[in-house]
């Protein structure tokens, strides 16, 4: 299998294609206008909201696809390709998981908007970063809009404080350590791998001719998806023992890196 038989590009956001700044290279921007002139399909596939993507990559956003909330959305300009959201009575049966547990703090995630009741000052801080179209409620039911992820926020580790007390619910859920301070809940199917699936059939794509950048457990299954499947150097360790290949971290343009190589052999 040769790297120039790619078709589809996909990549992570946070911790992949975004430096520790959250910032998009030029460098990135740059490969992408070669990706573009070869028809590359190119997706975005992260944990963030939907508009938090398109604003990090506004000036191509006509130009490619999202996937937002880890799967549960998915975007070509403004035609809707999937929407997975949290059934009512499964959404009853977390939260009351939920207050179960100490120091636990919920953002719950619709395509426009992102709610929290938490109190917690540093989550209130990042979520200006990842969740910058928010709004503080008193309780979840409030919130009248479908809810996609319930993205949980621990300010030590989400995934030695949380992620414990939540494994039960995996039998029926996706329940992610998604990085450091955040483990998110979803349906089944709200993952990065189903919509990438999705995708691949929209453009009758295989496996074998799609590349993609992950660096943490909620790109596990979006990494199973592809032959050219790359673990950033910075990635969870179990995301390193999935994928096939791995690059150089975020900071160091591990993603540009590869997409340069793939232009080369394009050419």
């Amino acid at each position: 299998m040769k790297l120039s038989n790619v078709k589809l590009v996909v990549t992570d956001m946070d911790g992949t294609l975004l430096n520790s700044n959250h910032e998009v290279s030029q460098r990135f921007f740059d490969v992408f206008t070669e990706l573009k002139k070869q028809n590359i399909i190119f997706v975005a596939a992260s944990g963030r909201q939907l508009n938090s993507i398109s604003e990090k990559l506004a000036s191509i956003k006509n130009d490619i696809l999202i996937v937002a909330e880890n799967g549960g959305i998915a975007i070509r300009n403004d035609e809707m390709l999937l929407s997975t959201a949290i059934d009512t009575n499964n959404l009853l049966r977390i939260n009351n998981s939920l207050r179960e547990i100490e120091n636990v703090n919920a953002v719950y995630c619709t395509k426009d908007r992102a709610y929290t009741n938490s109190n917690s000052e540093m989550l209130l801080h990042l979520l200006t970063e990842y969740y910058n179209n928010h709004q503080r409620i008193n309780s979840p039911k409030e919130i009248k809009s479908p809810i996609y992820k319930i993205a949980l926020f621990h300010e030590i580790s989400s995934e030695k404080y949380l992620y414990p007390h939540l494994k039960h619910l995996e039998s029926d859920f996706k329940v992610k350590v998604s990085a450091n301070h955040w483990v998110d809940i979803s349906e089944n199917n709200a993952n990065k791998g189903h919509a990438i699936e999705l995708i691949q059939k929209l453009y009758n794509v295989t496996p074998e001719e799609t590349l993609v950048f992950g660096d943490y457990n909620n790109d596990i299954e979006m990494l199973q998806k592809a032959h050219f499947s790359y673990a950033m150097e910075n990635a969870h360790p179990f995301v390193k023992e999935v994928a096939n290949y791995t690059t150089k971290s975020n900071n160091e343009f591990g993603v540009e890196i590869i997409l340069e190589k793939l232009i080369q052999e394009k050419q």
